[in-house]
């Protein structure tokens, strides 16, 4: 059975099917990699919520920045967000983003109930 949350005509926020919750892909604004990170993070955190998922429950993350020179300012918020030992495999690449002001755009997969 597929479930879907928070859906438009365009896209789902959440899918979920056969245990496994797929998160739509989240942006925000900010003035810094760190800003926009830490409140993509935040909206990822309520999603996973929202699915009956956590962080220590990741699977996948896929990341995209908009310039490679924010990988560092990335991590810095990456590392302190994601639960010691529940590391989800990642990938992270440069690609341009839907608006000028984006920097980052973070897609996580997570086991779900």
């Amino acid at each position: 059975m597929i479930t879907r949350i928070d859906t438009s005509a365009r896209a789902s926020k959440i899918v979920k099917h056969n245990g496994i919750a797929y998160l739509s892909g989240q942006v925000a604004e900010g003035d810094t990699i760190q800003e926009q990170t830490a409140a993509c993070l935040a909206k990822i955190d309520a999603l996973l919520e929202q699915a009956g998922s956590s962080r220590e429950k990741m699977l996948r993350a896929t990341i995209w920045l908009a310039d490679m020179k924010d990988f560092a300012g990335l991590n810095e918020v990456w590392n302190d967000w994601v639960p010691e030992g529940h590391a989800p495999a990642r990938a992270c690449g440069e690609a341009k983003l839907a608006r000028e002001i984006l920097k980052v755009e973070i897609i996580v997969d997570a086991v779900c109930d």
